[in-house]
């Protein structure tokens, strides 16, 4: 299972005059195909600000049996056909514009779950329709923390439609991803004004990302990998081994923990 999506950070123009954004800004793009089983990144592209999500499914190789969890910037019926006959399944928000006939629906649904339809559909608009000419899953879900109702598309029919809701909310980890990255790694504060300057920075920070998360994978370390940053980010003159390191850390945090508890 997949998340992608892409964030932005915002430049001058005038000092970087090669990464144009919306609005007369500058600006870089970092489109990101997470994989959800540890929240590795997969596949990484850095562009322009202007340079459309949708274009990434392009470039990107489906693998079969693979879901792929995105947003509505994503919804390009070419490319999410190709990926339907590559033998994988996406889910993604359908947009409100979307014009379609309900071919069948199921009433068989638990609105106490959240579920409000799930329906079968085929859709209306010449190109569209051209591009995409199977059937598609539409599935409504309220949102009761935000109070708001999530349509999600999908050419996946073999799973429950509480459980693609679920499967969607699996997305936001690569916000916290998008997120780690910005706050942890000091990437708005680039090295240089060059394309390769700023290409280099960023993919120095994401290769320290991976290298945490191989120390922790391979130590199967519980701590998480921010606190395993922070730990080396003190230590990084110490000659002490990584593991004692961590295991240090982690043992005093148990004592700490534990005085605390019975003090209360």
């Amino acid at each position: 299972m997949f998340a992608l999506d892409s964030t932005t950070i915002s430049l001058s123009l005038k000092l970087f005059s090669w990464a144009p954004g919306k609005y007369s800004r500058g600006a870089i793009k970092i489109h990101t195909l997470l994989d959800l089983r540890g929240s590795i990144p997969s596949y990484i592209l850095i562009t322009d600000g202007k340079y459309h999500d949708s274009n990434v499914l392009d470039i990107l190789t489906p693998i079969a049996d693979a879901i792929y969890v995105m947003d509505k910037a994503y919804i390009d019926f070419k490319a999410l056909h190709r990926i339907h006959e590559l033998g994988a399944f996406f889910i993604s928000r359908a947009k409100s514009t979307l014009d379609f006939t309900v071919i069948e629906e199921n009433f068989n649904i638990d609105q106490r779950t959240g579920l409000r339809s799930d329906k079968i559909i085929e859709l209306n608009g010449y190109k569209s329709k051209r591009l995409y000419p199977e059937s598609l899953r539409l599935i409504e879900y309220y949102d009761d923390q935000k109070d708001i109702i999530l349509v999600f598309l999908s050419n996946n029919k073999k799973v429950s439609a509480l459980e693609i809701a679920r499967l969607y909310r699996n997305r936001w980890q690569i916000e916290v991803f998008f997120k780690w990255i910005k706050q942890n790694l000091i990437i708005k504060t680039l090295w240089g004004h060059s394309e390769n300057a700023v290409k280099i920075h960023i993919w120095v920070a994401i290769c320290t990302y991976l290298i945490v998360a191989h120390v922790k994978y391979s130590l199967k370390s519980e701590l998480s990998i921010y606190e395993i940053m922070q730990i080396l980010g003190i230590s990084a003159f110490d000659k002490t081994p990584v593991k004692e390191l961590l295991t240090e850390f982690q043992t005093n945090q148990n004592f700490k923990e534990q005085r605390d508890l019975f003090n209360n």
